[in-house]
């Protein structure tokens, strides 16, 4: 049976692998980006793509409104989109951690507050995070900004599961170790990670439509490497 899935940050990598998966096992996905071109080069019927900023408030209204108009009801949302800023931490100013913090943790945050109305008891909200959120893992100069939002996220992941356990739907959090995307290479020219794209949009796919039978308010690492 069809289910109607949002993903965010879907213009390239992660995301963009993600809304083709779903879309040719014929569910429906609202893909959500601050560009919206990538994936409406292609036609599917039962993507949407929405130019969506998560520091934007005025966007939410208009995933509200969609939902409202076509969907009525959702699935899975899939908190993909992420900002990452790789710099000694001196150098780091106000804005730099507002900048990440504002997509990777206040997007996450409300967009489930937005979307929470309509989805279903057994609905899934998956939020991709990072081995470098992890207390006690490997951590790595630089990143102050980026780990420790990916740190607050899983935190918050298992705050909403509490709250919403009686009454669904259920939110787990992904942690992922190194995958080779855009993003990536952006922070850290040249390293080549041993996973692709494309093997852990797989793996999430499969997750995000079966893990919550298993899992609520979990975080699993989804890494075979350090990072």
């Amino acid at each position: 049976m069809s289910k109607n899935i949002i993903i965010t940050g879907t213009s390239r990598g992660i995301g963009f692998e993600l809304v083709h998966l779903f879309a040719n096992q014929g569910h429906n996905v609202l893909a959500l980006s601050r560009n919206a071109q990538p994936v409406n080069n292609l036609h599917f019927e039962n993507i949407t793509s929405l130019a969506f900023d998560l520091c934007n408030i005025d966007d939410y209204q208009k995933v509200e409104q969609f939902i409202k108009d076509e969907w009525k009801q959702v699935d899975i949302l899939i908190n993909n989109a992420g900002a990452i800023i790789n710099k000694p931490f001196a150098d780091t100013t106000f804005e730099d951690f507002t900048k990440v913090y504002e997509t990777n943790v206040f997007g996450v945050s409300e967009l489930a507050r937005v979307i929470l109305p309509f989805i279903k008891s057994d609905g899934h909200v998956v939020t991709i995070s990072s081995m470098g959120g992890i207390q006690g893992s490997m951590k790595f100069p630089g990143l102050a900004a980026y780990s420790s939002s990916k740190g607050a996220v899983i935190t918050l992941t298992e705050l909403l599961a509490e709250e919403y356990k009686e009454t669904g739907p259920q939110f787990n959090v992904l942690a992922l170790g190194a995958v080779q995307t855009e993003m990536l290479e952006e922070a850290f020219p040249g390293y080549k990670a041993p996973t692709t794209a494309k093997e852990m949009a797989a793996y999430i796919h499969n997750f995000a439509l079966t893990g919550n039978k298993f899992y609520n308010g979990k975080v699993l690492q989804v890494s075979n490497s350090t990072p």
